[in-house]
């Protein structure tokens, strides 16, 4: 079945979401049910996000159910016992779908990126989405219980974080994913949570992406364990610090250091 209009391609055994106009593709190898849970974990500050959704798939056991392939993505694919996949994947089970990126997403690709698959969701009538993700401090070794800050796409989700102990953002810049999946978000009326811990900007901080795992716990009623990663910090830092560099190079190009100034307050 080809709908044209809607940029909509069925075949025999996947599903295809073609965006043309953004050259995104959603592959599905499985329709995942109305009212799934969304979380997004990309290459950002810390790796934060990235960490925290490596984790929660390693833990829930998920499975690849779709996966995002554009020619303006570099050429670039992961191996997993000699075939090829693509880096960025969604993984699921039941429910809970994740969002999951091996490679740092480039400036140029990001917004198409981040588009296509907040239409997939809205298309799909994905009930929630949660992006988990760092702000940077740069007194962070110095911290030893770590903040953990929110934001949200509609006042109504205030309430939501607030009862889990997360602080709302009240005046601030955000750059890159989260600030993409907010504002699309935003757009299509969609509810969306931004949780954000404090954290490293350019060292990978496992410590900090427990900490959204746990508010992810509370908020969802989940119970993923998170002791692995505290346990295990050194040899996580050690697998994702090529990542991170690459992460790095990204997020200088969007201008991430924005998030530590203060905007002006406008006149009128």
């Amino acid at each position: 079945m080809c709908l044209t209009n809607m940029g909509l391609v069925y075949r025999l055994k996947d599903a295809v979401f073609m965006l043309s106009e953004m050259e995104i593709r959603i592959i599905e190898h499985k329709i995942i049910p109305e009212d799934a849970e969304l979380i997004c974990g990309l290459p950002d500050v810390g790796l934060v996000g990235a960490i925290a959704v490596a984790h929660m798939i390693h833990k829930l056991d998920l499975r690849e159910v779709a996966y995002v392939e554009s020619d303006m993505l570099p050429p670039i694919i992961i191996l997993e016992n000699g075939l090829p996949r693509s880096p960025i994947r969604i993984f699921g089970d039941g429910n809970i779908v994740v969002v999951s990126s091996e490679i740092a997403i480039p400036l140029e690709v990001i917004s198409p990126v981040i588009r296509g698959v907040v239409d997939w969701a809205w298309r799909r009538r994905v009930k929630r989405i949660f992006t988990l993700g760092g702000l940077p401090v740069p007194n962070r070794h110095e911290i030893e219980k770590l903040r953990i800050f929110g934001a949200v796409s509609d006042d109504s989700l205030l309430k939501i974080i607030e009862e889990n102990d997360v602080e709302v953002i009240q005046r601030g810049f955000l750059v890159g994913p989260q600030a993409l999946i907010l504002k699309y978000c935003a757009e299509r009326s969609m509810p969306a949570i931004a949780l954000l811990a404090e954290s490293f900007y350019n060292y990978p901080d496992p410590e900090a992406s427990s900490i959204v795992i746990q508010t992810l716990n509370r908020i969802m009623g989940m119970n993923i364990d998170v002791s692995e990663l505290i346990e295990k910090g050194e040899e996580v830092r050690l697998a994702m610090r090529d990542m991170m560099r690459r992460t790095q190079t990204e997020l200088a190009r969007m201008r991430k250091s924005h998030e530590y100034d203060i905007p002006g307050y406008y006149i009128r």
